[in-house]
């Protein structure tokens, strides 16, 4: 009788190398992109502040550097209004822009 062989075969030694290089090679994709996930979020917060949309600036000027920021959106609630008519605007805004000013409190 002989003794088993203790060392394990060289081909399941590299395919555990395998997958920890893969495993190793995810962690650093993973990394980087939570690095430039937080580059993208400072560059944006640094946007809008140089945008004027910082928490003082008044709500007028907030919805101008909206407005140019996203004008497809923009172009899109001005059909909805045109759609509805402009008696349901009035009558909508009249119900909204209450709450609104209490949020902004």
């Amino acid at each position: 009788m002989s003794a088993p062989n203790s060392s394990p075969p060289l081909a399941l030694l590299a395919q555990k190398q395998q997958v920890l290089d893969r495993i190793a090679a995810q962690r650093l994709r993973l990394r980087e992109r939570r690095e430039r996930r937080s580059q993208s979020l400072v560059a944006a917060r640094e946007a809008s502040r140089a945008a004027g949309l910082g928490p003082d600036t008044p709500l007028t000027s907030r919805l101008m550097v909206f407005a140019r920021l996203h004008p497809i959106a923009v172009a899109g609630a001005a059909a909805a209004a045109v759609v509805v008519g402009p008696r349901r605007v009035v009558r909508w805004a009249g119900v909204v822009m209450p709450m609104l000013m209490r949020l902004r409190r």
